[in-house]
């Protein structure tokens, strides 16, 4: 399924839908015209187990067309919030995780250029998820290097600790985009937080794609533009850590639960890497991508 969380142009209150024939299908609508009590939000969704989501694929399927025109939207007359807009945890991140990027940090970044052996974790809180078609805020008194990082996140679908790595997809819920903004200049003594953790530096969407649409997480293209102009160009299968690796490293260190989100980490064309250096400033357009699961653009405001 392609899930979303939107806003309607008469409320601001959040509502979870799906996409069906290029139309958005409000789900608890949806529930109500197949008599079947369906969640309000996206965790909630989650919380019900992946289940739910073949048992919804047999309903829509099952479902006649006129019945979705009462309670369908077309795409432009919904505002797209991020899929999931509060998360319960901090996001994790996974540093270093394509072998070019760690060679273009050991260039102008305080990396050694070693291929690391394990993960590297790091986190981003709640606060820094946006959506896309919404402001990235770069703080000028805290940052002049604002940085770009395209990302394929994981969506974890149930509670897991010491999950095998052969067994971690079961884990997995789905998939969406995420743009981890990088403030280079506000890291501190090794520590990432304040470089990753600024509000909005961390938008997610346009929607959530469940497992079952993505057939294989490990051959996606993914890309990044500023400005119409192409920064970043790869595919997951270039990986140092792939998802299973890093279920397997994550529950070991702590548990996974349903709707924790993994940032995978990020290919080269950083503007870090780029020589001479490049940096984001007020009015650039970024726009992020994944194959199968879309675009989030975003504008950079300073203040």
């Amino acid at each position: 399924m392609k899930l979303l969380t939107y806003k309607t142009q008469d409320s601001d209150e959040p509502r979870l839908g799906f996409i069906h024939n290029n139309q958005i299908i409000d789900m608890e609508d949806f529930g109500e015209i197949s008599n079947f009590p369906l969640p309000t939000t996206m965790l909630e969704l989650i919380d019900m187990g992946f289940e739910l989501v073949e048992e919804l694929n047999d309903m829509i399927a099952d479902t006649e067309p006129a019945f979705f025109e009462e309670i369908a939207y077309e795409m432009d007359e919904v505002t797209f919030l991020a899929p999931i807009p509060k998360p319960r945890k901090n996001i994790i991140g996974i540093g270093l995780n394509y072998t070019e990027h760690v060679a273009e940090s050991a260039r102008t970044l305080d990396t050694t250029g070693k291929l690391p052996q394990k993960p590297i974790i790091f986190s981003k809180p709640p606060t820094t998820v946006t959506a896309t078609n919404t402001d990235i805020i770069k703080n000028t008194k805290l940052t002049s290097q604002l940085d770009w990082e395209v990302e394929l996140a994981v969506v974890i679908g149930k509670k897991g600790k010491y999950v095998p790595k052969a067994d971690a997809m079961d884990y997995v819920f789905g998939y969406t985009v995420i743009n981890d903004i990088s403030a280079r200049d506000c890291r501190r003594e090794g520590q990432w937080i304040v470089s990753k953790g600024q509000d909005t530096f961390a938008p997610m969407g346009p929607i959530l794609v469940t497992k079952d649409e993505i057939k294989n997480p490990h051959n996606l293209n993914l890309s990044l533009k500023v400005n119409g102009i192409e920064k970043q160009n790869s595919n997951t299968k270039f990986l140092l850590f792939n998802i299973n690796d890093l279920i397997e490293d994550l529950s070991t260190v702590f548990t996974l639960e349903p709707g924790d989100i993994i940032a995978t980490g990020t290919p080269s064309g950083v503007g870090a890497g780029r020589n001479p250096q490049e940096w984001l400033y007020d009015g650039d357009v970024i726009e992020a991508t994944v194959e199968g699961i879309g675009t989030i653009v975003n504008t950079v405001k300073e203040i």
